[in-house]
């Protein structure tokens, strides 16, 4: 994607949805931690019918704990692997009850170092609780910085630095979000539906196939 075609493709996206939000479900710092962290290789939606009852339940660390483990296993069962994150989930929870005082911190330093958090969870948190301008990449955000040439890279570290550096500051907050939901709807892995999208036109794929 050449260096002008940045702006009208963000701000295109801007246009048509200003104030984009993740499709997890959560009312609390700690839920979205916790939503985020099980949903790695599974759906919003099959996490949000998971937790559903789970934060019902457990809506805090303390909680969460007071659960045990046998009860979150059973309540995130449907999730894809399911008894490894109920594990993390529930160590994640000591750690912030014994070294946070219960609360969520908001360093990434910190933040990784949680069990079932890395680098993608943390920049999840720091962005939607605390509007740090992170970039969050996924296979959406990875796929379509690559194929728009937004931001091409072999690996996610490269994608996010691109990013980084590309996104002007004033779509920050909002940049991975509009990319992920672009990827999850218009721009899907095995048929993107580019006869349909917006943004073509600035798309290193949409100019090859005259956009």
């Amino acid at each position: 994607m050449k260096p002008d075609a940045i702006e009208p493709f963000f701000a295109t996206l801007a246009a048509a949805n200003p104030e984009p939000r993740t499709e997890l479900d959560f009312s609390s710092v700690f839920e979205l931690l916790a939503a985020v962290l099980l949903s790695a290789q599974a759906t919003d939606v099959g996490v949000n019918k998971a937790t559903r009852r789970l934060f019902l339940l457990a809506p805090n660390p303390h909680r969460m704990l007071a659960l045990g483990e046998a009860r979150v296993t059973e309540l995130v069962r449907t999730i894809g692997l399911y008894r490894n994150k109920a594990k993390n989930l529930l160590a994640t929870c000591r750690i912030l009850v014994d070294q946070h005082g219960g609360e969520v911190p908001r360093d990434r330093a910190a933040l990784e170092a949680l069990p079932g958090v890395g680098r993608k969870t943390a920049n999840v948190v720091l962005n939607v609780a605390f509007g740090e301008p992170t970039m969050a990449v996924d296979t959406h955000v990875f796929r379509v910085s690559n194929r728009t040439g937004l931001a091409p890279g072999a690996n996610v570290a490269q994608v996010e630095e691109k990013l980084l550096k590309r996104v002007p500051a004033r779509y920050g907050v909002h940049a991975h979000h509009w990319l992920i939901l672009h990827g999850r709807y218009v721009c899907t892995a095995r048929s993107p539906r580019c006869g349909a999208c917006a943004v073509r036109t600035w798309c290193d794929t949409g100019r090859r196939l005259g956009a």
